[in-house]
């Protein structure tokens, strides 16, 4: 079997968790959607995409090569995400998502480190300006 059967599993998975997850949460509430509302769509979303995902294998006329790099790279990515979650607490919000940004844009797609500099560096203070000054909602 491919990765991308797999990987559609693992999604698939993760969207059924998703919606029986969000289902016991309010869907609907006097103000509006409720906490349930985004969750369980994203997870039907999210089931629906990896049913596509697995049925494409299947149709799939030749088999595919795993691409050791690639999820090589991609786990990397994983671990630098949950490298910054962990950080967060200790550094804050607008320094380890930039911390991340940084490190996803220089070492993940290879790109100068002035690009990656500038890059984090819109991004947090985007994320800065969006919520704090203009929302008013304080970020960890």
């Amino acid at each position: 079997m491919s990765s991308d059967f797999w990987s559609g599993l693992a999604l698939g998975a993760l969207g059924a968790y998703t919606i029986a997850t969000a289902s016991g949460w309010e869907y609907l509430g006097a103000e509006g959607p409720g906490p349930g509302f985004f969750p369980l769509w994203y997870g039907v979303a999210m089931l629906a995409l990896s049913l596509v995902l697995i049925i494409s294998t299947f149709r799939e006329r030749s088999a595919s090569q795993i691409n050791w790099s690639e999820i090589i790279r991609a786990l990397g990515t994983w671990l630098a995400f949950a490298v910054s979650l962990a950080a967060l607490k200790f550094v804050g919000f607008i320094i380890g998502f930039a911390a991340l940004t940084f490190f996803i844009v220089a070492v993940m797609y290879r790109r100068r480190l002035r690009v990656a500099a500038a890059v984090a560096l819109a991004s947090a203070a985007s994320f800065y300006v969006l919520f704090p000054l203009a929302l008013g909602v304080p970020l960890p």
